[in-house]
């Protein structure tokens, strides 16, 4: 299991923003203890795509020294797209099938 952030580069007022996932829940509010995110900023569907948090910088570095993956900007979709696969709906998995194949792709071109 594991916890991500990835490189995007999002501003909110003064602060640049970034995101950080896991795995699993538990991960991911275990890391957000570790580097002191309050769990209340906790981001879930429906008002948001997947759950995350949106940290600064400097709780991005703090989530890397505490073992944190780094990713690109590709890497919340790739994991939602891996989540997708188990679903019951045909039709949802395959769309999944293809949004990893296109990441994929992408990630290959521009290395």
């Amino acid at each position: 299991m594991t916890v991500y952030v990835d490189d995007v580069r999002h501003r909110f007022g003064r602060m640049i923003m970034c995101h950080m996932w896991a795995d699993t829940l538990d991960e991911l509010l275990a890391m957000a203890d570790a580097i002191g995110v309050e769990r209340r900023w906790l981001q879930e569907p429906p008002k948001a795509s997947w759950v995350h948090f949106d940290i600064s910088l400097g709780k991005k570095a703090e989530a890397i020294r505490h073992g944190a993956e780094l990713t690109d900007k590709y890497g919340p979709v790739l994991h939602v797209a891996r989540q997708r696969l188990d679903h019951p709906n045909k039709a949802v998995r395959d769309r999944a099938e293809v949004q990893i194949s296109r990441i994929t792709a992408l990630r290959a071109r521009h290395g």
